[in-house]
């Protein structure tokens, strides 16, 4: 049987990467042709992305993978959710799109919940409320930039956005439609309430597709300057956690839960439809669309973008510090000596976070790490324990027993910190794959094309072609006594 081939753009937060995946005999090899970083750039005093030369550097991956003369069936992009680059037929971009962390939704965050009101938003959609989704964004445009956004043809969301651009047709795909908290997902529609309550020009919204359409070929344009020949271009899980989840290696059962782990710790179940009551609301939980019309339930929570910006502010102190010597130095330190909520609204935003999270601690009446060994335990402790509470909210509101945990994502590489989520959520934590966004990308893109039967078969080909690592919880009696230290920590700002 020969093999078959696609291409999964896959786009981060911190970095980009252009993935050949390679699917025979029932095993999936992948291979990074290309990496970059995803382009956020500090401008007058705002944040935006440009997504322009982010397409330059996908373009540059399609070129080295031309160059190898193989043929290809599809191409896929994947992104991070919320974002959104405007257009109309003339521009390919109104103005540079601005980063789900810019400031400008302080205020319209508050204004929109009290003007439209929080139980109406939620029940329209029912997504968890954070400043940085899609809703409080537009609201921003509306009032501040009215004429561009009159302007525009329609809004896409960033992984779509680059499908756009490479197959020349402007879908958003319902995975990442969902987190905009403007989709209704038990009509798999925009909510039409929403946008007329926000005031928003109903002509930007376009078409909603499922994960898994096929959207058209190539562009004659794209083809020409990177050499490749015909190809599919098809709307899998745009969003990566979407597209993450779909990759989770589990079994059969309901008994387990997932956290895609990296810059945000995404952690939930998969629902057969969407859980939205008033309990749900006030745990902040999220419904965002999966593949095959399946739910994630889930919560999102800052995660190793603790880690990230103290590591970001060490740097510009001059400590050359790596990951492995900071994970090293951690896990030497003494334990349970600082507690953080991560949840606390100071950890969102860039900034000095090792100062953030010494004043946390003082204010907590602890005593506040010194050492970056130190700063980094209390970042991994403190993501543990705040992830068996949140399992514990699942498992209230969804009637669920969940007894083990997938780690998918780049965070899955961090041991140290699957040795802590086993150790605080007393559940074995089953870790891997790392590239569970990628896999996720090119197996729904083969099952597009008709050569993966469906997402049971997925599941079953990630068991079968990458390592997992399990691991048992170890210690209970001291997390114990930290979760409950924990529980006290929690209230802070």
């Amino acid at each position: 049987m020969n093999p078959n081939h696609y291409i999964a753009c896959d786009l981060g937060a911190e970095s980009g990467r252009v993935m050949l995946g390679r699917l025979e005999d029932g095993r999936l090899e992948l291979e990074e042709l290309h990496r970059f970083p995803s382009a956020a750039v500090a401008v007058l005093g705002s944040l935006r992305w440009d997504v322009l030369r982010i397409f330059e550097e996908l373009k540059t991956g399609l070129r080295l993978l031309a160059q190898r003369k193989l043929p290809i069936g599809s191409l896929s992009v994947d992104s991070w959710g919320v974002d959104y680059v405007l257009i109309n037929p003339v521009h390919p971009v109104l103005w540079p799109p601005f980063h789900y962390r810019d400031s400008r939704t302080e205020e319209t965050y508050d204004k929109v919940r009290a003007e439209v009101g929080e139980e109406l938003i939620f029940a329209e959609t029912g997504i968890q409320f954070m400043s940085i989704n899609t809703i409080y964004h537009l609201a921003s445009d509306l009032e501040k930039s009215r004429p561009l956004l009159e302007l525009a043809e329609c809004f896409l969301t960033i992984g779509d956005y680059f499908n756009y651009l490479f197959s020349g047709v402007p879908r958003v795909d319902e995975s990442n439609a969902s987190t905009t908290q403007l989709y209704d997902p038990r009509t798999h529609t925009w909510s039409g309430v929403l946008i007329e309550r926000c005031g928003f020009p109903a002509k930007i919204f376009p078409k909603i597709v499922a994960p898994g359409t096929i959207l058209g070929p190539l562009s004659s344009e794209v083809r020409a300057e990177t050499g490749l020949g015909e190809l599919q271009v098809v709307a899998t899980c745009s969003h990566d956690t979407g597209a993450a989840v779909a990759a989770v290696p589990a079994d059969d059962d309901e008994n387990w839960a997932y956290l895609s782990s990296g810059t945000w710790s995404l952690l939930g179940v998969e629902l057969p439809g969407p859980l939205i009551n008033e309990r749900v609301r006030e745990l902040n939980f999220t419904n965002e669309a999966g593949y095959g019309g399946t739910t994630r339930f889930l919560k999102n929570i800052v995660g190793l973008w603790l880690l990230q910006e103290c590591r970001r502010e060490w740097l510009k102190q001059g400590r050359q510090l790596d990951y492995a010597a900071l994970i090293g130095e951690a896990e030497r330190a003494e334990p349970f000596r600082s507690l953080i909520d991560p949840r606390a609204v100071r950890f969102i935003k860039p900034g000095n976070m090792p100062e953030r999270i010494v004043h946390f601690c003082l204010e907590a009446g602890q005593p506040a790490p010194e050492t970056p060994g130190q700063f980094v335990r209390c970042i991994l402790e403190s993501l543990a324990l705040l992830y068996r509470v949140t399992l514990e909210e699942i498992e209230q509101v969804t009637g669920r027993t969940v007894r083990r945990l997938h780690i998918v994502g780049g965070g899955s590489r961090n041991v140290l910190l699957n040795e802590f989520a086993a150790n605080a959520t007393k559940r074995q934590v089953i870790a891997g794959p790392v590239e569970a966004t990628a896999i996720g990308n090119v197996l729904i893109q083969a099952i597009a094309l008709g050569h993966v039967k469906s997402l049971m078969a997925v599941r079953r080909m990630v068991r079968d072609s990458f390592v997992l690592q399990t691991l048992e919880p170890r210690s209970t009696e001291d997390w114990e006594a930290a979760y409950q230290r924990f529980l006290g920590v929690n209230v802070l700002s």
